[in-house]
């Protein structure tokens, strides 16, 4: 055990425990919302990284993902397949290929999206007094600074 937490309140290592069973919770509740389709942890990744950071060659996403450039491959042959990354020739090094997400992709991101949106504003509206609702947006902006702690 960390001395820090041995040393710590036991208010506050109770709490710790509850927050991360609520936000595991919360999470699963989300992710019942939208269908996610039937995609590895390491393809969910890839379609992530890339809708954050924009075109990327296979040897980039692997090396941010920290797998092999063979087993990136496997993972960018898959999507491409399913048609939810394109490569396009890298215009500074027309060798490489950049992959990128397809609008049909962005699509499913967006309605994942809108539908644990959905879900959570009318879970707000439909069970939580006025009051509720001032202390939860109260809550956000602690978790906030949570996690940048």
């Amino acid at each position: 055990m960390d001395d820090k937490r041995q040393e710590g309140d036991g208010n506050a290592i109770a709490m710790a425990g509850e927050l991360r069973l609520l936000i595991g919770n919360l999470s699963r509740r989300l992710r019942e919302q939208s269908h996610p389709g039937d995609y590895t942890w390491s393809q969910k990744s890839v379609i992530l990284r890339l809708e954050r950071e924009g075109p990327a060659t296979v040897t980039t996403l692997a090396k941010a993902e920290g797998v092999r450039p063979q087993s990136m491959g496997a993972t960018v042959a898959a999507l491409g397949a399913a048609g939810l990354i394109k490569g396009t020739p890298d215009p500074s090094d027309g060798r490489q290929t950049l992959l990128s997400l397809t609008e049909h992709c962005r699509n499913i991101i967006k309605a994942g999206r809108t539908a644990r949106e959905d879900w959570l504003f009318h879970a707000i509206n439909d069970h939580f007094a006025p009051h509720e609702i001032e202390q939860l947006a109260s809550a956000i902006k602690v978790l906030k600074r949570l996690t940048d702690a």
